[in-house]
């Protein structure tokens, strides 16, 4: 896991331009704390931070090998978990290789395949390649979108790096966001290739990017297709449990020490017990993790997202496994400090306003990353194997919109948008917007011949699901690890999983007449029995209204300053009144205002961008 950088310019001389690329490589120093490299060449430079995981010694990057008719060099960040296999397949084709790592694999799977590489790995990564034969770059990143990966088009080649701070750091890049990069920021439907900042997109997953002279190129190697599922449900089951294990087993592979990310919700229990049993087998213990709040346990109150706290079920699953476990317990002001505030926005490089589940999750990763360098977690079984609420509300699955907006949460109810400037919020249109993307994301959906109509709509579900609401978790997930240098593997992401269980019948996937059917059986082997029949509970929110107190004070801080350029966002009549609101019976939807006022504030003070509002 790293962090890259780089730029392409087929009109000037990149070897005089050291300075910069070693600026835009050191925004990635939080992603790679254990070593930096550069490779340049006339027209094209690559800049790597490298977090050591397999091959400490070996692995050092930008890698490289030279051919007859020019260099290759190569930045490469994220794992490839089939690279033993690949690396015995190359050695018989006639490789050799110096070094232990998988990026090398990767480096001569190139050498061999040229950019058909992606078809032979499992895996997460985002990678760039200077071909200095053909003078091409070439771009590529995981299917499901795990790895961040930027690039920013200039009149002669491309900006890119694993972060939009890399490209920020260029020159060349102007820090613009204007109403279109507000409206998705501001509409949570993950448009795909979005970034915030005008001119800058993301590699889609799945996707390779080439840069040559004759422009920019865009083609996409995988994509989820609809396929006939013909195993029964004996046998759906049994292979679940086959590819779960079989997953597990190859993320757990790494020369650094590793935990697992444990909420005591089916999914991260799951993980959990299957990886501590492949540990067992070398005579090792798993280390697990947790976050909680102080007093949450003791003053839990069920709400709309929530039915029972974790900890609980935490407990009878560390115990079962026999894991070294720790809770990381937080109170308000932990959660509220500015300085952790500023930490996530800067790491995210956007306001998401998610408040105390940001600060809360980096905060945790920070605590883990004092003892381990790798964790697995339970990230994506939801959209996966169907496991939210609303896959199983009828209003929801009925409303013409994503599914998740017709569900009553502070970042996707009614009201999530009255902290908003109103001149703002009527200019943006964001109702017109959300519609057309969920019309365009619709239209992008294959079915297969004589589905019903039950059948149709939940592989539409689905599918929205995985190729949107997931990437923005993913993302979330992969900046808050790496801006501690904590390598997050997320094991419900193998496209092999996804492809097989995307593919099952929903009839199937809540065969037994709950959520997440198929997990459920596949996994309970290693499970409490009180996790097996757990209700879904969502990633942690405090409930304590000292952290809503602490917020209300951090707005009359911004409330005083007259001239603050966040009110251009948001309405400073709204902030007046809800500071004024009693903390202790404060909504959560004043609350998640609150907190996107105060995100919106430090993101202008970070990163002072020039804002163009139709």
């Amino acid at each position: 896991m790293c962090g890259i950088a780089g730029w392409v310019s087929f009109d000037s001389d990149l070897t005089q331009q050291q300075r910069v690329l070693d600026a835009m490589t050191e925004t990635m120093a939080c992603r790679g704390p254990d070593g930096r490299g550069t490779f340049v060449r006339t027209h094209g430079a690559l800049g790597h931070r490298r977090l050591a995981i397999i091959d400490l010694p070996g692995g050092a990057q930008p890698m490289s090998v030279s051919t007859p008719s020019g260099d290759i060099g190569m930045v490469y960040s994220g794992e490839t978990y089939n690279f033993t296999e690949l690396r015995a397949e190359l050695t018989a084709l006639g490789h050799t290789f110096r070094t232990d790592s998988d990026t090398e694999v990767v480096l001569h799977g190139y050498l061999q395949w040229g950019e058909s590489v992606v078809d032979h790995l499992n895996g997460m990564y985002a990678f760039a390649i200077w071909d200095q034969r053909t003078e091409k770059l070439v771009m590529i990143r995981d299917r499901m979108g795990i790895k961040p990966f930027y690039y920013y088009p200039t009149p002669d080649g491309v900006l890119f790096g694993s972060e939009p701070k890399a490209i920020l750091a260029n020159p060349l890049a102007r820090k613009v966001v204007d109403s279109e990069g507000l409206r998705e920021l501001f509409s949570f439907t993950k448009t795909p290739g979005w970034s915030l900042w005008k001119g800058m997109y993301e590699v889609l997953p799945g996707t390779l990017v080439t840069v040559d002279r004759n422009g920019i190129h865009e083609r996409t190697y995988w994509r989820l297709d609809p396929v006939e599922h013909t195993d029964n449900q004996e046998d759906t089951v049994a292979r679940v449990r086959e590819l779960m294990t079989d997953i597990v087993d190859r993320q757990l592979i790494s020369d650094v020490p590793r935990c697992v990310l444990l909420s005591g919700g089916l999914d991260s229990s799951a993980i959990t017990g299957l990886a501590a049993a492949r540990l067992a087998r070398d005579g090792e213990q798993l280390r697990t993790f947790s976050v909680d709040f102080v007093n949450q346990e003791q003053n839990f109150v069920p709400d709309e997202m929530r039915d029972t706290p974790d900890s609980p079920f935490v407990r009878e699953v560390a115990q079962l496994v026999g894991s070294a476990h720790e809770d990381v317990l937080l109170n308000p002001a932990d959660l509220s400090d500015l300085a952790v505030r500023r930490a996530v926005i800067t790491a995210r490089d956007i306001p998401a306003g998610l408040g105390d589940m940001d600060s809360s999750l980096y905060l945790l990763f920070k605590a883990i990353r004092a003892q381990s360098t790798v964790a697995l977690s339970g990230e994506s079984a939801d959209e996966v194997f169907g496991g939210y609420r609303w896959f199983h509300d009828e209003v929801a699955l009925k409303a013409d919109t994503f599914p998740w907006m017709a569900f009553n949460t502070p970042l996707t109810g009614e009201g999530r948008w009255q902290v908003l400037n109103p001149e703002l919020r009527q200019n943006l249109a964001l109702d017109g917007y959300i519609a057309d993307q969920y019309a365009t994301a619709v239209a992008e959906v294959g079915h297969l011949d004589g589905e019903s109509e039950v059948e149709h709509r939940m592989r539409t579900v689905c599918h929205l699901h995985l190729t949107r609401f997931v990437r923005a978790l993913l993302d979330r997930k992969d900046r808050a690890s790496m801006a501690v240098g904590l390598e997050v593997r997320v094991p419900f992401c193998d496209h092999r999983l996804v492809e097989y269980v995307y593919n099952t019948p929903w009839s199937l996937k809540t065969f037994d007449g709950r959520e997440k059917s198929l997990l459920r059986h596949a996994t309970k082997h290693v499970l409490p029995q009180s996790v097996v029949e757990r209700v879904k509970s969502p990633y942690p929110s405090t409930q304590d209204p000292g952290y809503a107190a602490n917020l209300q004070q951090l707005v009359k801080e911004i409330l005083s300053e007259k001239d603050s350029p966040v009110f251009q966002l948001v309405d400073r009549a709204w902030l007046e009144n809800a500071v004024t609101h009693d903390p202790q019976r404060m909504e959560s939807m004043t609350r998640a205002g609150l907190d996107r006022a105060v995100d919106l504030h430090t993101w202008l003070d970070i990163y002072s961008p020039e804002l163009l509002l139709d």
